[in-house]
């Protein structure tokens, strides 16, 4: 499995990767594959302002539908559009072409209460 060590993990299985005050959120590889077949992302909370660990969406796959946790607080800029006809993305490429949101950033501190790649992989 892959975890790219320029990204920061929760215990919940999401990915961050923060470009200035804005980052990109998706699941890690671990849990796609856990899932499963994607077979539906359901997000609608774009436009609206999130606390950390507050849900965002789910993600639906053949076997069970699951919950998505924001990494850290900010406002929802944008939801991946190409998962509407394509959720097998998050399954292929998780990190790239599977991200699930792009974020504004409300505390950077917050960056620090997640896991780096090496202790993200010691919880699995």
């Amino acid at each position: 499995m892959n975890f790219p060590a320029e990204l920061k993990y929760t215990k919940d299985h999401e990915w961050i990767r923060v470009e200035g005050n804005e980052a990109y959120v998706g699941i890690t590889d671990y849990a796609q594959s856990e899932l499963g077949e994607i077979v539906f992302v359901d997000i609608d909370t774009e436009g609206e302002d999130l606390k950390k660990e507050e849900t965002f969406g789910s993600i639906e796959a053949v076997k069970t539908v699951s919950d998505l946790f924001m990494p850290v607080s900010g406002n929802v800029l944008e939801v991946n559009a190409e998962l509407e006809e394509q959720p097998e993305l998050v399954n292929e490429d998780p990190y790239g072409k599977g991200w699930l949101i792009k974020i504004s950033v409300a505390d950077l501190a917050e960056l620090d209460e997640l896991l780096p790649a090496s202790e993200y992989q010691n919880l699995l």
